[in-house]
Formats: structure tokens, C-alpha cells, sequence
């Protein structure tokens, strides 16, 4: 079997590393000309390792799949160092937590109490509905926009 860095990739792994991308251009961490670079690099990307080369300096999620870690302690223990399980063992706090969350909650809660819990729910999952939709067209109005960019064959 070859290196992971050497497995061929599709479309499913770079549109997952693209929009890693654009959650970075929007984290502050790359501006707009370096994620336009990037994006039409992993355009043509061909393998694992292309992918990687261009989030290596970025903090998960890249987008790429995680490396699989052995669960078993015995051969854990010899295939990576002590200090590699303590990174991978609080990687998951870290991850900020969604904001719309607790303000649809909130917002439940006020219809739940002033218009009761049947128009409380369906008002929020028409809030939610509307922040899915409009966050899936700024990301696929993105996307679309980075390819049209990309160098011809």
C-alpha cells in the first residue's frame, strides 16, 4: 500500500481541504490573496500530500481525514511517542462552540414561555433553517468563485 502523503485524492477530499479554507479566510488567518493561491493549488491537487502542503500551517480542521491512532495501549505505546497522545487527547476542547446554538435556545425559550412551545419550535427551525441556507450559498457562492479562478488544463 503506498504512504498516506502518496494516496491519489477526488473532488470529495478537495472540497472538504477548500472549505477548511475559507473557515480560516474567516478566521482572520489567511487573507484573501493567500486563500485565492491556495484554493487554485488544491484545485489540481493529486494527492494527500499536495493537500497537505498547503493547510500544514494551518490549525484543525484542515479538511484532511485525522491519522488513525491505535487505541490498545501496548502497541500505542510503540508507535507514538507519550507526548503525541496528550496533543491528540485535548485537541477536541478547543473547538469553539457554534454561537447560533444557545441564541436559538434562548429564543425558544422566550416563545416557549410568551407564544407556547409548539410556535417556539417551528420559530426556531425557521431561524435555522434560514442560517443554514444562507451560510450553504456564501460557501457555495466561495467555492464556485475559487474555481472560476483556476488555471485552465
Amino acid at each position: 500500500m503506498a504512504p498516506p502523503d502518496e494516496i491519489r485524492i477526488g473532488d470529495a477530499e478537495r472540497d472538504a481541504v477548500m472549505v477548511a479554507l475559507h473557515d480560516h479566510f474567516a478566521a482572520g488567518r489567511l487573507d484573501r490573496t493567500e486563500l485565492d493561491e491556495r484554493l487554485e493549488s488544491v484545485l489540481t491537487a493529486k494527492t494527500r500530500g499536495d493537500l497537505r502542503a498547503h493547510v500544514r500551517d494551518l490549525p484543525s480542521p484542515t479538511g484532511l481525514p485525522e491519522p488513525a491512532v491505535d487505541r490498545h495501549p501496548r502497541t500505542a505505546h510503540h508507535r507514538y511517542p507519550a507526548h503525541h497522545h496528550r496533543h491528540l487527547a485535548h485537541r477536541h476542547r478547543h473547538r469553539p462552540i457554534f454561537p447560533v446554538f444557545p441564541l436559538l435556545f434562548a429564543a425558544f425559550l422566550v416563545l416557549a414561555f410568551t407564544a407556547g412551545p409548539g410556535t417556539g419550535f417551528l420559530v426556531v427551525l425557521q431561524i435555522a433553517l434560514a442560517v443554514w441556507v444562507l451560510r450553504a450559498v456564501l460557501l457555495a457562492f466561495g467555492i464556485r468563485r475559487a474555481r472560476h479562478h483556476a488555471p485552465g488544463p
